[in-house]
């Protein structure tokens, strides 16, 4: 068996930039063995994410479409949060799109597109009370832009 040859320095480097603006972390391929998180790293963030046609939340939009698809709700509340925090989505546009996945990805999936999608408004808005503010990246009542 032949080892994996070793990454390109720059699309490894494109990949990490896109994972974090994706989702506001990082994994470290040479810190997970195999080679599944490298091909993560470089093919999907690094080509696939990056190929112009769709913008990020496009993207975005299409995965959690899948995600609901397949009823994975643990998938589903990183692309929430994430789309929340970057100002794709807001509690209005998160909900709103498990309304309308529930006529495609049928009403299970939908209830646990629902059950992520509310943990995660919750969890924003205990957030948000915590440090007496929004989240939500508007102004709040002091006119500060909480993140």
């Amino acid at each position: 068996m032949t080892a994996n040859p070793p990454p390109d320095p720059e699309r490894r480097a494109r990949g990490m930039a896109k994972m974090q603006e994706v989702y506001g972390f990082t994994v470290d391929p040479a810190q997970v063995g195999g080679g599944f998180v490298d091909l993560t790293v470089d093919h999907l963030f690094g080509d696939v994410w990056c190929r112009p046609g769709l913008d990020l939340a496009q993207r975005r939009l299409l995965t959690i479409g899948v995600l609901a698809a397949i009823g994975r709700g643990d998938l589903l509340e990183v692309q929430y949060s994430s789309a929340l925090e970057r100002g794709e989505l807001d509690d209005a546009g998160v909900r709103e799109s498990v309304v309308h996945l529930a006529h495609y990805v049928g009403w299970p999936h939908a209830t646990v597109a629902n059950e992520a999608a509310e943990r995660v408004i919750a969890r924003r808005a205990r957030q948000a009370d915590a440090v007496g503010g929004d989240l939500d990246g508007r102004p709040d009542a002091a006119g500060e832009v909480e993140r």
